[in-house]
């Protein structure tokens, strides 16, 4: 075979200057351009004002969302950014702030002695992705303002009047050329102004919601403290004990810690570095767990309390613990731009030497309390030693034994090899025999589920093992489940929900996904789970054949017939029992013309409360939830 030689020379380099950058990789700066992408912009100017904050030069501030539902303002009555010629650049310093990368005054400890922007981008990111951004500035009883437009200035930096008091006011609008959606949502800015105004205990955050014509103010004066008792009554959660354990430091490196535990199996912690949330964790995280397992076991060690024979590992003394973590650092050294985690190393051993010490002084003077917290986790060892035997009896084959403890029902594939094995789960016998029937027995096994599944949300791992149809789902997937989890023994590495295209096909999948993410999270962060999207209509024009996901696709197409649209024949599958098997095939299952959406988590506390909102026992946030939106459904698949 030739080899056709292409000319490879300089003059085939790209150099992009300014912030050029930021537009065309916005992945690298705001994690992406999907909605977390989007509120990023409004978390990196809220952050420069918490720094100010942080730092004692500001006690207010403001976020706006203007009536179009896309335009943001963020305001602080801190210093303002400084506006005189900078002596290198000579260009006024918030002009270079903000047109230009690495650009700040947190890059020395002068200014701040402890900041969550570090990088010197965030502002200037900002400014790169909105088609336009205005900033004023009140200083030294003057006020200044100047705009710009996709990251370059449009005006001048000009003198607008006299002015009060001193601050920083941006205004932007997300570019509709980057962004899918503009659309802010309302909720998340609330819950982020709601955080940070608990972890800046005394600090007035206020929300303008002027889309609903609605403000809402945040002060909270015992911080921390305030925030585990919101987290405990929205979770539903009863502490075991009493008194919260707190810990507040202001020598290096100053940190505020609560927690207690709970009876729920969960175990949820919430860390911060700088006033920035850190919901992957890192070193600080670390710390904190190793602390509590130490000082737990300690306690449960030197008084004798562990019943004999019995082993009590870490998980067990976490079993649940709910607490909140905010870590103070000159130098926190963050993985990525979006910073949801610490990479300090020596954060760890700072964070353990001085939990576990106050832990241990907590528990040695409320013996009480300790006690309780000592059978907690004593109960916690002993559910999981109970659970053992349940989760063995229902382990898949191994490796190596590929067709041992297999559900009757399941149609395996012939291949041997995780990695080009795909099992789909489908919804009902008459899906699963047309799914059989058009499926590539060569690498595609299939899995008929019998109705609605358990709601995995509030059952136990017992309870869960001892439901057939998700009994017969750990057994076909064969990487177990709970503490004996093993990925490596894991058959198919697609696993594709595959329900019909309606109500009850959607309630399903939601079932399924509440059990993946509850009991089985590592095959979601592994990238392991999806769902199949089977069309809900076949449209007929001529000789040519159109599928459509849904009521809107239709009508797309539909629309796109050049008057055509009469002579159409559409179809509507009550369910993936109708479609013939090389329709399935066809539209579903075939690699080359099928779409498959991958299961992931962008947001963990957002999906958290997505979770608990429509699948928890407590049915008035579901009820809220179906309230609020009911007035934008036109029409109801039932």
């Amino acid at each position: 075979m030739a080899v056709q030689k292409q000319a490879y020379t300089a003059k085939d380099i790209t150099v992009l200057e300014g912030l050029d950058p930021v537009r065309k990789r916005p992945g690298m700066y705001i994690g992406g351009v999907d909605s977390t992408g989007l509120h990023h912009l409004v978390w990196e100017l809220l952050d420069n004002a918490v720094d100010e904050a942080m730092n004692g030069h500001a006690s207010r501030i403001e976020v706006s969302l203007h009536k179009d539902g896309s335009t943001v303002t963020v305001a602080d009555n801190g210093r303002g950014i400084p506006v005189d010629l900078h002596p290198q650049f000579k260009k006024p310093a918030l002009e270079l702030i903000l047109t230009t990368l690495h650009a700040g005054g947190k890059f020395g400890d002068r200014n701040y002695a402890h900041s969550g922007g570090l990088h010197g981008v965030g502002a200037s990111v900002v400014n790169a992705l909105a088609d336009h951004m205005q900033a004023h500035i009140r200083r030294d009883g003057v006020e200044w303002e100047q705009r710009f437009c996709r990251g370059k200035a449009t005006t001048p930096l000009k003198q607008i009047g006299a002015a009060r008091g001193h601050g920083t006011t941006l205004t932007f609008h997300p570019d509709p050329d980057i962004f899918p959606s503009i659309a802010f949502t309302p909720e998340r800015i609330t819950e982020r102004l709601e955080a940070k105004a608990y972890l800046h205990k005394g600090l007035l955050l206020v929300f303008r919601n002027e889309t609903t014509r609605q403000t809402q103010q945040f002060l909270y004066k015992d911080g921390l403290k305030a925030y585990l008792r919101k987290l405990l009554a929205d979770g539903d959660k009863k502490a075991v004990i009493q008194d919260v354990f707190h810990i507040e430091r202001d020598t290096a490196p100053p940190l505020e810690c609560v927690l207690t535990w709970t009876e729920s199996p969960e175990e949820r912690i919430h860390s911060f570095v700088n006033g920035i949330p850190t919901p992957f964790g890192g070193t600080h995280e670390a710390g904190l767990k190793t602390a509590i397992v130490k000082a737990v076991r300690n306690y449960i060690n030197v008084n004798n309390l562990t019943p004999k024979g019995m082993t009590i590992t870490a998980d067990d003394t976490r079993e649940g613990l709910v607490a909140i973590l905010s870590l103070y650092l000159k130098q926190p050294q963050f993985q990525g731009q979006t910073k949801e985690k610490l990479g300090n190393p020596e954060a760890a051993a700072q964070i353990d030497s001085v939990i576990r010490t106050t832990l241990e002084n907590f528990l040695l003077h409320n013996r009480s309390q300790a006690e309780t917290i000592a059978q907690r986790v004593i109960l916690a060892a002993r559910a999981r030693t109970a659970s053992r035997a349940a989760l063995e009896s229902v382990r898949g084959k191994g490796s190596v034994s590929h067709r041992l403890n297999l559900p009757g029902k399941l149609a395996d594939c012939s291949s041997t090899s995780p990695a080009n094995s795909e099992l789909f789960i489908v919804e009902g016998d008459s899906a699963g025999g047309s799914a059989k029937q058009g499926r590539d027995r060569g690498f595609q096994a299939i899995l008929p589920l019998r109705g609605k599944v358990l709601n995995t949300e509030q059952a136990s791992l017992n309870k869960i093992l001892t439901n057939k149809e998700l009994n017969d789902l750990v057994s076909a997937l064969g990487c177990g489940v709970g503490k004996t989890f093993d990925l490596s023994r894991l058959r198919y590495h697609k696993i594709c929900l595959l329900m019909d295209a309606d109500s009850d096909g959607n309630h399903i999948c939601t079932l399924l996904l509440t059990f993946f993410y509850r009991h089985l999270p590592e095959l979601i962060q592994a990238g392991r789970v999806y769902i199949a999207k089977p069309p809900l209509y076949k449209i007929e024009v001529g000789k040519q054949v159109h599928w459509a996901d849904d009521d809107a696709a239709k009508e797309r197409l539909l629309a796109q017939q050049n008057g055509q649209a009469g002579k159409a024949q559409v179809q509507r599958f009550k369910g993936l029992g109708e479609m013939n098997p090389h329709t399935l095939k066809e539209t579903t299952l075939d690699p080359r013309t099928r779409t498959l959406l991958k299961v992931s988590i962008q947001d963990v506390k957002r999906t958290e409360k997505a979770i608990k909102t429509l699948m928890g026992k407590d049915v008035q946030p579901r009820f809220s939830f179906i309230m609020e939106r009911a007035p934008k459904v036109e029409d109801v698949d039932v």
